[in-house]
Formats: structure tokens, C-alpha cells, sequence
């Protein structure tokens, strides 16, 4: 069923870049689908029919609980060298080249990635949605974009994880999300410098990266433009999408006169239009028109939009970092977590690192194994 699925993905990929619709013609509504309600939006069949996006929102408000994932080549420092203190930013701590960034991502092979087991996971701890990392900032894409070599199935796993991922939530009614590095990307020639942007836009070296862009050559419309092909391809390859995870905040409210230089007005139509019931975020918010709040860890005030409060399982290191092994968050601390994030409204979005063969922490298995056994048993 899933090398069909695949097949069936890369036709229609192949047929609509052939006939220069890819950015209008999404695949489910092309397949005749485009009416019927996503399976996580099962319960909301009526205000679906009216608007697709109303009730996205209802659901949104009630789903609570969410599973985080980050996993990359960020997640395979721990057992190629000692750098495990601040793996999170490899390349931007550390001042990795991209040359030598590529080293370290040419090891993934994400063997031991089971999205079976991961959404069975999430529904066992009572979680309604996933989110993954499609992108982060280094770049490195865990799907097959046709825009960019950078990627997880051209690596060692040959692996396309948002696929794979997207097509176990879809199954289980679970929504999924797509995190995507917008503010920052320290791989893409174009992508926001340091020169015009602050908010550690990309890593500072010495010499100029020779795979940057400086000065009058450097072209952010280039960069934007590659965003937008990037996730036209996540909303129109994988079926219905939840919602895009816009991240990078401190780059564009860096410069806040500059935010229209990103085009995210743009964006949010686009996505929209491709898919009414996606939702969208932007962290904190950075037009104001994001439709819903999705800040770190510690916040206290509730908000009159959708709010979602996001954090880790292990302390405060969102990638796999060996060293925080025999640390990792208990059923108790996430208990607790729920009840906090509910007191404001909002929910709870709860990060797991994989370990280097893609496989979850045995102490985060336990844990949300445990907190979904306390929720139903109250």
C-alpha cells in the first residue's frame, strides 16, 4: 500500500509540474477528494461543509495535546563526536562549514524511524496531532523536494519520513502538522544574512561561506521564493495537512519594517487557497494574522486566539542530546504541564528528540505511556 501511495505521488507530481500547475492543483483534489472531510476533522462534518477552516479551529481548540518531533542530522552528533552540550544549532554554534555540515548529514539513515509506532504512541498517550520537522534551519529536508538536494532520501535511509509519517497519521485520524524553518536557513544561497537581518540569521564566520550569497548578490526574493515552492510541495504531495509551523520569528521582527520583504501575506493566501483547513502559526505571531499563538515553554497569559504551548521531554534540548539521558521529563512533569497549558486554554505541544537511528527514547516511550494510562483512568 505505501510503494503504491508513493508511486501514485510521484505521477501526479511529475504530471502537474508537466503541465505548470503544480502551485494550483493539490493532489487530493485532484483525485476527487477535495470534499471529503479529513479524518481528523471527522467530528466536525457539518461546520467542515460550511468552512473548512472554522472547523479546523474547533478542533484546534479542543485536540490539547500534541507530539513535537525533531529529528535530523542535528540528532547524530551525540555519537559521532563529543558536541553534545548544544547540538540543538550545530552548525550555527559549532561554525560548521557547509561542507562540513554535509559530512554529518550524509550519515543519516533514520533506520529505525517507525511512524507505525510513533502515531500508535501518540494516540496511547492521548495526543490528537503530530508535527514534525520537514525543515529545520540547517536546511536538511526529511522529504523529497524537488527543490533542494539536501534531503533525506539522498542520504544512506533513502527515506522520505514526511511520507511516511503523514501517511500513519492520516490512517489513524490523527492531524499532522508541518514545521518548517521560515527566518532562518543556513543552507540556501539567499536565505536571510546577516548583513540585512539580525536574529542570528545564519552562522558567523571568519571567512565568507563560499556558498552563500553577500552583498548586492545576495537576492531574499530568491529565498522566498524557494519557501513557497517548498511548502506548495507539502500541501499538495502528502494529502490533507493540519496545519504549516512557521519558525524563525527573531529574523523577520528583527527588522519589523522589512517583515513585508518575506511576503508572508502572500504565503498565508497560498496556503489557504491550496488547502482552506490548514492552519497557520508563526510562534508568537509576526503579522498578526496567524491563526493561532504557539510560543515556548513558559507563557502565562491567555489569548483570545487559539494558543498551543510548546516544550520538551528532555531539558530544554529539542534534538536528541545523549548527555540528558536519565533526565528526561516523568509522567508527573507532563501531568503537571497539561494542567498548566489548560489553565490558559491552550494546548500542549511536547517535544521528543529521536535517538540517531530514528527510533523514540526509551524514557520518553515510558513516560507518554504513562500520562496516556493516567488520562484515561481519571
Amino acid at each position: 500500500m505505501r510503494k503504491h501511495a508513493m508511486n501514485r505521488r510521484q505521477f501526479m507530481r511529475w504530471s502537474c509540474a508537466a503541465a505548470g500547475t503544480a502551485a494550483s492543483a493539490p493532489l487530493w483534489a485532484s483525485t476527487g477528494a477535495g470534499d471529503a472531510v479529513p479524518d481528523y476533522l471527522a467530528n466536525y462534518k457539518k461546520t467542515y461543509r460550511d468552512n473548512p477552516h472554522n472547523a479546523a479551529l474547533e478542533w484546534f481548540r479542543e485536540a490539547k495535546f500534541g507530539l513535537f518531533i525533531h529529528y535530523g542530522p542535528n540528532s547524530l552528533v551525540s555519537t559521532i563526536d563529543s558536541r553534545v552540550a548544544r547540538n540543538d544549532w550545530l552548525q550555527y554554534n559549532e561554525k560548521l562549514s557547509v561542507a562540513e555540515y554535509d559530512k554529518v548529514a550524509q550519515r543519516f539513515a533514520a533506520e529505525k524511524f517507525d511512524s507505525d509506532f510513533i502515531t500508535d504512541l501518540a494516540l496511547e498517550a492521548g495526543m490528537r496531532y503530530v508535527n514534525i520537522t520537514t525543515r529545520h534551519h540547517d536546511g536538511f529536508c526529511l522529504f523529497d523536494s524537488r527543490h533542494s538536494d539536501f534531503k533525506s532520501t539522498n542520504t544512506p535511509g533513502k527515506k522520505d519520513l514526511v511520507a511516511e509519517l503523514t501517511e500513519q497519521c492520516q490512517k489513524k485520524g490523527l492531524g499532522i502538522f508541518y514545521y518548517y524553518s521560515h527566518g532562518r536557513d543556513w543552507r540556501h544561497p539567499h536565505g536571510p544574512d546577516n548583513e540585512r537581518w539580525g536574529g542570528r540569521a545564519r552562522p558567523v564566520y571568519k571567512k565568507h561561506e563560499p556558498h552563500y550569497k553577500y552583498g548586492e548578490e545576495h537576492d531574499l526574493n530568491k529565498y522566498v521564493e524557494f519557501v513557497k515552492n517548498q511548502i506548495t510541495e507539502l500541501l499538495t504531495n502528502y494529502g490533507r495537512i493540519a496545519g504549516i509551523w512557521l519558525d524563525g520569528i527573531a529574523v523577520p521582527n528583527s527588522r519589523p519594517g522589512k517583515v513585508h520583504l518575506f511576503r508572508l501575506q502572500e504565503l498565508y493566501d497560498h496556503i489557504r487557497r491550496l488547502q482552506p483547513q490548514t492552519l497557520v502559526s508563526y510562534k508568537q505571531g509576526v503579522t498578526g494574522i496567524e491563526d493561532f499563538l504557539a510560543p515556548e515553554r513558559k507563557w502565562k497569559d491567555k489569548s483570545d486566539k487559539p494558543l498551543e504551548i510548546c516544550d520538551t521531554l528532555q531539558p530544554r534540548q529539542w534534538f536528541y542530546n545523549k548527555s540528558l539521558d536519565g533526565r528526561h521529563k516523568t509522567a508527573d512533569d507532563v501531568v503537571t504541564m497539561l494542567a498548566k497549558a489548560a489553565s490558559i486554554g491552550a494546548n500542549l505541544l511536547l517535544n521528543t528528540g529521536p535517538l540517531p537511528d530514528g527510533s523514540i527514547h526509551p524514557e520518553d516511550v515510558k513516560t507518554l505511556r504513562e500520562v496516556g494510562r493516567r488520562r484515561r483512568n481519571k
